[in-house]
């Protein structure tokens, strides 16, 4: 729990850092108009940038999502804490809500005792959607707003989606016979469901807030319309069961939930709002009673006769006379459907409608009119209406409605001419659009909320497999089908409330509202599906074997795609309906069928994993179409082909992305092909590219070029045929599935891969880490925005020579080489892996629905990428990130390229990013950790034999990357990130000892249920934020005070201490005897700094007051550190130090003592419990204390951890320094 915690409140913290961050849109939006871009060339590049980020339910991460929650949730608090505005009654609130909190999660199973399912996975993922990046989506796009009007003076248009999510979780059956057509159904159905769910949610609050009665004629029409058709519908429907309430009801208002049991009534966060980055208020929203007027106005009379008496005779509801009465601009009545000037002729260059520019010294004339109002447009927009059906009158053209959303929001001129408005004029403004008694905005919101809860009754009809009802209501104007007809009142109400002088609200929650719509549509998370060629393959098999044509399988290329492109071509259909297939067969067409059924409103893209021929591409495309077919012929409807879902081919392994530029040639040259990537896809072909599986079959180094060598090959034929290419990254997050920082990835791509599009995929622990957090995820989405901006406008460059091209092909093969010989071609390799790492035991750990292997058989190449790379982290050996790299790099360096390999990582991004993120990884591994596993586990003499080389190896790929880096150390440039790692690792080092001690015993009883248990935990643990960022401390360790002068760049420096015999002047300025009280004043600890003193610690305002901030030399030591030297209870100790190097071992080193410590009993029965570990076999006298010493090793003082253990005592926990260096 405290890795977990302290990792989310540093990204909370850096998060809030003030200060320039030089990846914000701010900061880089400077960068390149200083460089000499043109403000109107980054707007454009900005609003048409395109970044799709799709999460996958990979299974790496290991935690529960209740325990996710938990930690969020504790990390929140911490941040709470930290506030300095709070009195003590709400900082003590904090901290009992903390304690409930950490105790709410000790008392939590942290083990899944069922395998998720793949729908389970799907609201995983729903559920940082409404946990984290509901919020996070509009307040990112709030601050790019703000930093392009900074910037170019325009401010982003109100449908711009830079950021788009999609998602796999539920699409993705590639190995997994989990996933089933019915499954994407019920998936897309339940994120449909939500969808609707958080829209109405919003809608219920907006409802409430917009009670003002001012609006343009737009709104006015479209209320009184649905008025007549609410009238109309209580004529032939229960008057009190149907009517149209402004507010609420109770009923209404209850939380929300998710079909099959997922609760989802209140975001999780959604109390502490200042985290969450909401706009939503802690207040909540007052609920109508039954028979209460809101507010005490009327929402259904619309007659505005200034003669109250008039307006009191008029019955609710009653609008007979409304247009007849209605009062026009000059005060003459006239009718709702006069002719005004139609909207198209009223847009402005700079994209603003001209009835939105008011213009400084006009419209203060004698009519006192400001101009045509935006509701004028109404007019144009009727003539874009459909006809048929009076509710079809009330929708906008899809066209029109896209006109409102583009125009970028009022400009900065229009607000400051806002603002500056007198009395006179503001009251003069608000009399031409008054209608007395009226609640306009809350009808229109009725409506959608109304068309809101029909949508989601819908998803719950499908949800129990009411297809054929649903489908029979397609066409239907009740409830939404997309995003568009959601936008459409919305973009009305926003234009009317700047029309009608409250800009400022439409600004609002409204703004936020809108542009949600258009980021997450009707879908949330639009759905791909996945499957591997080869079953695609059978499925045509199957069919031309049926019908008397052959075998498709035994067919050549050519034949292939030659019969394909023919049956593209012809009208007929060509499965018959009375077919024979096998489960398989018809599981596949299935997928289909449902694929067609559910159409490019809810499904993005159809991805065939292991593609190697254009046939695989065109194959997908036959069986789409026959699935249309069979879909109209079942509903009545004529095929609508242009409803075709993208194919994108996944090149995985080496030799398919070498051959990946060949099979797209062959597409972009096939004649059916072409002429429907230009009429269906707008010329676009998307390519994935796998990072996880490359590296599986090649090794990093050489996966890492061969994917740089495919991007630049697809590049080139992509131009050359006049096709946009969209590339995917199958991203992972650890560096041997192609996984590091994001902002160093982007920017390292292949030259002009990144034009302004970008489609990754963010995997299993990695979506937690950073998109589960508001606040974080703004940022990530930032750090997005701008890395795939500068990818774009200033791309990395090529190679600039042709040697190092020719370098890294040798170091491509060389590395691939040296990698297969040892993974593929070694006799004793599995049976090392095997015993080596709890590989097999993996599958007893619940953490995905998809199985383990693609295939039964003990072959790496049956392994699935993930549990591949997991079981290498949990030894800390880490094999496949970096295997094979030594080798390549230092026969170079043997050849006399060691210069030449130099300059290209000092110039070249790619090699760089690549050399950085092997020497990453080659940190966070450790060869003892990984020599113990051999120890204990491997049995065989050659099996340990292996494992020796392959540390060998190790420590020799270390030395080629310091040559190459010129690094004296691995991680020499950046001691923050080593400081982190080397923090982290004592957390780790003994869940690592546990594990191998537990697998031996699990393996001699594999039945033992509390053995496999704690087999799991351990798994747990050590694969628990082993990813990237790390953080962590360790045992001894120490904070150093700022008056010290070596202060600065002290983290991760070591020192040797001793306890001096003497007397001491404290920092209260009292002197304290401490002459006798070390335990041997010859002995010394060396202690690694990871902390410093803080100078603002609210609950020890005093001691630090006086002791850290400049005015006390001392070190706050860890109490383990601390009780080598002298026991608890004294507090404070003079001390002698020096700086000393890390690996050090001091000449007489102090123990401790743990009979002192803990007399009679090691370890605490508070702590062990009744676990059956021998506590003593894993740490002896000399090593680390347990798994629990990480409570007093981080900012602990001594007064602290004896509160904790029930002992009294006292003191400050501290060794003050007042003898300077021995």
């Amino acid at each position: 729990m405290t890795d977990s915690t302290d990792d989310y409140n540093f990204q909370l913290r850096r998060a809030r850092q003030e200060g320039k961050n030089p990846k914000s849109c701010d900061e880089v939006f400077e960068r390149l108009i200083t460089e000499g871009t043109h403000p109107d060339d980054l707007y454009n590049e900005v609003t048409h940038q395109s970044v799709e980020i799709v999460l996958t339910a990979h299974p790496t991460q290991v935690n529960r999502r209740t325990l996710q929650y938990k930690h969020s949730k504790i990390a929140a608090l911490l941040q709470q804490h930290d506030r300095p505005d709070l009195t003590a009654e709400e900082r003590d609130t904090v901290l009992q809500d903390l304690v409930r909190e950490i105790t709410a999660l000790w008392q939590t199973d942290e083990l899944r005792r069922e395998r998720p399912t793949p729908i389970d996975e799907a609201r995983g993922g729903l559920h940082v959607v409404e946990q984290s990046l509901w919020a996070a989506v509009p307040a990112f796009l709030r601050r790019l707003s703000a930093a392009l009007k900074k910037h170019t003076g325009r401010e982003l248009p109100l449908n711009a989606t830079p950021i788009k999510f999609g998602s796999w979780m539920g699409g993705d059956r590639d190995g997994n016979p989990n996933v089933t057509a019915k499954t994407t159904h019920h998936v897309v159905a339940l994120s449909r469901w939500m969808a609707a769910d958080l829209y109405l949610r919003e809608v219920d609050v907006l409802r409430f807030e917009l009670s003002m009665s001012n609006c343009s004629d737009t709104v006015w029409q479209m209320a009184t319309e649905i008025m007549e058709d609410n009238r109309a519908r209580e004529d032939t429907q229960d008057a009190a069961a149907q009517k149209l309430h402004m507010f609420t009801h109770p009923k209404d208002s209850e939380a929300s939930k998710l079909p099959d049991g997922m609760v989802l009534g209140t975001r999780p966060g959604a109390a502490d709002e200042s985290v969450a980055l909401t706009s939503e208020a802690s207040v909540q929203v007052p609920h109508e009673l039954p028979g209460q007027d809101p507010e005490g106005g009327s929402e259904v009379n619309f007659a505005v006769d200034e003669d109250s008496s008039s307006a009191a005779a008029t019955p609710r509801g009653d609008l007979s006379t409304s247009f007849s009465e209605q009062v026009s601009l000059d005060g003459q009545p006239h009718s709702p459907h006069a002719q005004v000037p139609a909207l198209g002729s009223q847009v402005a260059a700079d994209g603003t409608p001209a009835a939105m520019r008011w213009i400084p010294g006009e419209g203060s004339g004698a009519e006192g009119q400001s101009g045509v109002g935006l509701g004028g447009s109404w007019q144009d927009l009727q003539a874009l209406r459909q006809q048929s059906t009076r509710h079809n009158a009330l929708q906008m053209n899809t066209a029109a409605s896209a006109r409102l959303a583009e125009v970028e929001p009022p400009s900065g001129a229009e607000r400051r001419r806002f603002m500056s408005r007198t009395t006179t004029e503001a009251l003069k403004e608000a009399r031409q659009h008054q209608r007395k008694g009226a609640h306009p905005y809350r009808v229109v919101l009725g409506e959608v909320r109304r068309k809101l809860m029909n949508t989601r009754s819908r998803m719950e009809e499908m949800l129990q497999g009411n297809l054929d009802g649903i489908i029979a209501a397609e066409g239907s104007d009740e409830w939404y089908a997309s995003e568009e007809e959601l936008a459409q009142p919305l973009l009305a109400v926003y234009w009317s409330l700047w029309e009608c002088g409250g800009g400022t609200i439409a600004d609002g929650r409204l703004l936020d509202l809108i542009r949600r719509v258009y980021s997450f549509g009707m879908s949330l998370l639009k759905l791909d599906l996945r499957q591997e060629s080869t079953r695609h393959a059978e499925t045509l098999d199957a069919i031309t074997t049926y019908l008397g044509y052959g075998s498709y399988k035994a067919w050549d290329e050519d034949t292939k795609c030659e019969w394909i492109t023919r049956e593209l071509e012809t009208r007929r259909p060509l499965i018959p309906l009375n077919m024979p297939m096998t489960d398989e067969v018809r599981e596949v067409l299935d997928t289909f069928r449902v694929a067609a059924r559910l159409g490019t409103s809810s499904l993005a893209a159809y991805v065939i994993s292991m593609s190697r021929a254009a046939s695989d591409v065109l194959a997908v495309e036959l069986l789409q179409k026959e699935a249309r077919l069979m879909v109209a012929a079942e509903t009545g409807k004529v095929p609508d082909h242009t409803n075709s879902l993208r194919v994108v081919p996944l090149f995985e392994t080496l030799d398919d992305l070498d051959a990946s530029g060949e099979v797209m040639a062959r597409l972009f040259n096939n004649r059916w092909y072409r002429a429907h990537l230009r009429s269906v896809h707008d010329n676009h072909q998307e390519v994935m590219l796998g990072y996880s599986d490359s590296g599986k079959d090649a090794g990093r180094l050489a996966a890492n070029w061969a994917l740089y060598r495919a991007q630049g090959s697809l590049v080139r034929i992509s131009k050359s045929c006049g096709v946009k290419l969209n590339l995917f990254h199958g991203r992972g997050g650890t560096v041997g599935r192609g996984g590091g920082p994001t902002y160093l990835a982007i920017q390292s791509q292949a030259p002009g891969s990144v034009e302004g599009m970008f489609r990754i995929t963010e995997q299993g622990e990695m979506v937690q880490a950073k998109f589960g957090i508001p606040v974080v995820a703004a940022n990530q989405l930032e750090i997005y925005t701008t890395a795939v901006l500068l990818a774009s406008m200033k791309p990395p460059s090529n190679p600039r020579e042709e040697a190092w091209v020719a370098n890294m092909d040798a170091l491509g093969d060389l590395s691939c080489n040296a990698y297969r010989s040892i993974v593929f071609e070694h006799p004793h390799f599995i049976s090392y892996f095997t015993a080596a790492t709890p590989e097999s035991e993996l599958g007893n750990l619940n953490i995905g629905s998809r199985p383990a292997r693609r295939k039964t058989g003990a072959s790496v190449h049956n392994l699935r990428a993930i549990p591949w790379i997991f079981a290498w982290t949990q030894t800390r050996l880490i094999l496949p990130s970096w295997l094979g790299v030594g080798d390549a790099l230092n026969q170079l360096i043997r050849d006399g390229k060691k210069s030449e390999l130099q300059k290209m990582y000092e110039e070249w991004p790619f090699f760089a990013a690549t050399i950085d993120l092997i020497e990453m990884i080659l940190a966070k591994a450790d060869m003892r950790i990984s020599g113990l596993y051999d120890d204990v586990l491997v049995d065989d003499a050659q099996g340990k034999k292996l494992g020796s080389e392959l540390r060998q190896k190790f420590t020799d790929t270390v030395r080629a990357i310091c040559e190459v880096t010129g690094h004296s150390r691995l991680l020499e440039t950046n001691p923050s990130l080593r400081c982190l790692i080397e923090m982290r690792n004592p957390y780790i080092d003994p869940i690592n000892i546990l594990q191998v001690e537990i697998l031996r015993r699990a393996r001699a009883d594999p039945r033992n249920p509390r053995l496999r248990e704690a087999l799991l935990i351990t798994i747990n643990g050590c694969g628990h934020n082993y990813q990237w960022p790390d953080q962590g401390t360790g045992w001894d360790v120490a904070a150093m005070n700022d008056g010290n002068p070596e202060y600065r760049g002290s983290c991760g420096v070591c020192y040797e201490i001793k306890c001096e015999s003497s007397s001491v002047r404290d920092g209260y300025g009292e002197n304290i005897d401490r002459n006798g009280v070390c335990k041997d004043t010859s002995k010394s600890v060396i202690v690694k700094i990871t902390d410093t003193c803080p100078c603002n610690y609210p609950n020890n305002y005093f001691s630090n007051k006086r002791w850290c901030c400049g005015d006390m030399d001392h070190f706050d030591m860890s109490v383990w550190a601390f009780q080598k030297l002298t026991d608890m209870k004294w507090g404070v100790i003079p001390i002698q130090y020096q700086r000393v190097d890390c690996s050090k071992q001091p000449d007489n080193k102090a123990y401790l003592n743990y009979d002192q410590m803990f007399p009679g009993e090691f370890p605490p029965k508070w702590q062990a419990g009744d676990r059956d570990i021998d506590w003593y076999k894993f740490f002896p006298k000399g090593g680390y204390m347990n798994s629990h010493a990480g409570d007093g090793s981080y900012m602990v003082s001594t007064d602290d951890f004896l509160r904790k253990i029930g002992r009294s005592g006292g003191g400050g926990g501290g060794s003050s320094a007042q003898y300077g260096k021995k």
